[in-house]
Protein backbone atom coordinates (compact mmCIF):
# COMPACT_ATOMS: atom_id res chain seq x y z
CA UNK A 1 0.00 0.00 0.00
CA UNK A 2 2.02 2.83 -1.13
CA UNK A 3 2.32 5.89 1.67
CA UNK A 4 2.03 9.43 -0.09
CA UNK A 5 0.32 10.55 -2.78
CA UNK A 6 2.81 10.35 -4.92
CA UNK A 7 4.26 7.12 -4.70
CA UNK A 8 0.34 6.54 -5.03
CA UNK A 9 -0.20 7.48 -8.09
CA UNK A 10 3.30 6.10 -9.52
CA UNK A 11 1.93 2.43 -8.58
CA UNK A 12 -1.40 3.72 -10.13
CA UNK A 13 0.18 4.77 -13.34
CA UNK A 14 2.39 1.87 -13.41
CA UNK A 15 0.30 -0.76 -13.76
CA UNK A 16 -1.27 1.12 -16.74
CA UNK A 17 0.08 -1.27 -19.55
CA UNK A 18 0.79 -4.85 -17.25
CA UNK A 19 -2.60 -6.37 -18.50
CA UNK A 20 -1.47 -5.79 -21.96
CA UNK A 21 1.92 -7.24 -20.78
CA UNK A 22 0.31 -10.60 -19.52
CA UNK A 23 -1.33 -11.12 -23.13
CA UNK A 24 1.68 -11.57 -24.74
CA UNK A 25 2.80 -14.68 -26.89
CA UNK A 26 -0.53 -16.51 -26.02
CA UNK A 27 -2.85 -17.44 -28.54
CA UNK A 28 -6.24 -17.40 -28.79
CA UNK A 29 -7.01 -20.16 -27.71
CA UNK A 30 -4.71 -20.35 -24.57
CA UNK A 31 -6.57 -16.73 -23.34
CA UNK A 32 -9.86 -18.66 -23.67
CA UNK A 33 -8.69 -21.33 -21.62
CA UNK A 34 -9.75 -21.97 -18.30
CA UNK A 35 -7.67 -23.52 -15.54
CA UNK A 36 -8.25 -27.21 -14.26
CA UNK A 37 -10.84 -27.14 -11.73
CA UNK A 38 -8.46 -28.73 -9.23
CA UNK A 39 -5.96 -25.54 -10.12
CA UNK A 40 -6.33 -24.23 -6.71
CA UNK A 41 -7.09 -20.24 -5.12
CA UNK A 42 -3.96 -19.20 -6.44
CA UNK A 43 -4.97 -19.63 -10.22
CA UNK A 44 -9.09 -18.71 -9.81
CA UNK A 45 -11.73 -20.16 -12.44
CA UNK A 46 -11.82 -17.54 -14.82
CA UNK A 47 -9.80 -17.52 -18.58
CA UNK A 48 -7.05 -15.57 -18.66
CA UNK A 49 -8.55 -13.70 -21.44
CA UNK A 50 -12.06 -13.55 -18.67
CA UNK A 51 -9.84 -11.68 -16.04
CA UNK A 52 -7.76 -9.30 -18.77
CA UNK A 53 -11.76 -8.25 -19.65
CA UNK A 54 -12.81 -7.92 -15.59
CA UNK A 55 -10.02 -5.66 -15.04
CA UNK A 56 -10.95 -3.07 -17.78
CA UNK A 57 -15.07 -3.29 -15.85
CA UNK A 58 -12.73 -3.08 -12.85
CA UNK A 59 -10.58 0.11 -13.86
CA UNK A 60 -14.01 1.68 -15.35
CA UNK A 61 -15.67 1.96 -11.65
CA UNK A 62 -12.86 2.01 -9.66
CA UNK A 63 -11.65 5.48 -11.90
CA UNK A 64 -15.66 6.89 -11.58
CA UNK A 65 -15.46 6.05 -7.78
CA UNK A 66 -11.86 8.28 -7.68
CA UNK A 67 -13.39 11.10 -9.71
CA UNK A 68 -17.25 11.03 -8.07
CA UNK A 69 -14.63 11.69 -4.66
CA UNK A 70 -12.67 14.05 -5.88
CA UNK A 71 -15.86 16.22 -7.82
CA UNK A 72 -18.83 15.76 -5.63
CA UNK A 73 -19.73 16.23 -1.77
CA UNK A 74 -20.12 12.76 -0.22
CA UNK A 75 -21.28 10.52 -3.59
CA UNK A 76 -22.65 7.16 -3.35
CA UNK A 77 -20.34 4.80 -4.92
CA UNK A 78 -21.90 1.72 -5.81
CA UNK A 79 -20.95 -1.88 -5.58
CA UNK A 80 -21.11 -4.58 -8.07
CA UNK A 81 -20.83 -7.97 -8.51
CA UNK A 82 -17.90 -9.23 -10.89
CA UNK A 83 -19.24 -12.80 -11.56
CA UNK A 84 -22.54 -11.18 -12.67
CA UNK A 85 -20.75 -9.14 -15.00
CA UNK A 86 -18.46 -11.96 -15.94
CA UNK A 87 -21.86 -13.79 -16.46
CA UNK A 88 -24.13 -11.35 -18.55
CA UNK A 89 -21.90 -9.24 -20.10
CA UNK A 90 -19.86 -11.32 -22.74
CA UNK A 91 -16.61 -11.31 -21.38
CA UNK A 92 -16.09 -14.30 -24.19
CA UNK A 93 -17.20 -12.10 -26.77
CA UNK A 94 -15.14 -8.83 -26.10
CA UNK A 95 -11.47 -8.77 -26.70
CA UNK A 96 -8.90 -8.78 -24.32
CA UNK A 97 -6.37 -6.53 -26.05
CA UNK A 98 -9.27 -3.94 -26.60
CA UNK A 99 -9.88 -4.11 -22.71
CA UNK A 100 -6.10 -4.25 -21.85
CA UNK A 101 -5.99 -0.88 -24.19
CA UNK A 102 -8.82 0.37 -21.56
CA UNK A 103 -7.02 -0.23 -18.49
CA UNK A 104 -3.83 1.55 -19.92
CA UNK A 105 -5.88 4.40 -21.26
CA UNK A 106 -7.63 4.79 -17.90
CA UNK A 107 -5.33 4.74 -15.79
CA UNK A 108 -2.72 7.12 -17.69
CA UNK A 109 -5.41 9.73 -18.17
CA UNK A 110 -6.61 9.48 -14.33
CA UNK A 111 -3.37 9.98 -13.41
CA UNK A 112 -2.58 13.04 -15.21
CA UNK A 113 -5.56 14.39 -13.13
CA UNK A 114 -4.38 12.92 -9.96
CA UNK A 115 -0.68 14.79 -10.72
CA UNK A 116 -3.18 18.30 -10.85
CA UNK A 117 -4.81 17.67 -7.30
CA UNK A 118 -4.06 19.12 -3.93
CA UNK A 119 -3.32 16.78 -1.22
CA UNK A 120 -6.81 17.48 0.83
CA UNK A 121 -8.40 15.76 -2.43
CA UNK A 122 -7.26 12.39 -1.51
CA UNK A 123 -8.48 12.56 2.07
CA UNK A 124 -12.06 13.46 0.48
CA UNK A 125 -14.87 10.54 1.06
CA UNK A 126 -17.78 8.93 -0.77
CA UNK A 127 -19.96 6.23 0.79
CA UNK A 128 -20.04 2.67 -0.75
CA UNK A 129 -22.84 1.22 -0.79
CA UNK A 130 -21.61 -2.07 0.94
CA UNK A 131 -18.40 -1.09 2.95
CA UNK A 132 -18.99 2.39 4.04
CA UNK A 133 -17.10 5.75 3.59
CA UNK A 134 -13.78 5.23 0.96
CA UNK A 135 -11.33 7.82 0.44
CA UNK A 136 -9.87 8.74 -3.12
CA UNK A 137 -6.40 7.42 -1.46
CA UNK A 138 -8.46 4.23 -0.52
CA UNK A 139 -9.84 3.56 -3.77
CA UNK A 140 -6.65 4.27 -5.58
CA UNK A 141 -4.66 1.43 -3.06
CA UNK A 142 -7.93 -0.70 -3.92
CA UNK A 143 -7.22 -0.16 -7.36
CA UNK A 144 -3.46 -1.14 -7.08
CA UNK A 145 -3.86 -4.08 -5.40
CA UNK A 146 -6.75 -5.36 -7.47
CA UNK A 147 -4.85 -5.20 -10.27
CA UNK A 148 -1.86 -7.06 -8.40
CA UNK A 149 -4.27 -9.52 -7.21
CA UNK A 150 -5.48 -10.53 -10.64
CA UNK A 151 -2.58 -10.67 -12.51
CA UNK A 152 -0.91 -13.19 -10.11
CA UNK A 153 -3.72 -15.01 -11.59
CA UNK A 154 -2.75 -14.62 -14.77
CA UNK A 155 0.82 -15.13 -14.05
CA UNK A 156 -0.19 -18.50 -12.20
CA UNK A 157 -2.58 -19.75 -15.36
CA UNK A 158 0.74 -18.94 -17.91
CA UNK A 159 2.66 -20.97 -15.70
CA UNK A 160 0.21 -24.03 -16.01
CA UNK A 161 0.25 -23.70 -19.57
CA UNK A 162 3.78 -23.41 -19.96
CA UNK A 163 4.16 -19.76 -20.65
CA UNK A 164 6.90 -17.51 -18.29
CA UNK A 165 6.16 -14.15 -17.77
Amino acid sequence: MATDRTSLIDAYERGADLPAQSLRGLTPDELQRHPPENAGPEVGKWSIHQVIVHLADAEFALADRVKRIVAEDDPVLLAWDENRFAARLAYDKQSAPDAAALVALTRKQLARVLRTLPPEAFDRTGRHSERGPQSAADVLNMAVSHMDRHLGFVRAKRKLLGKPD
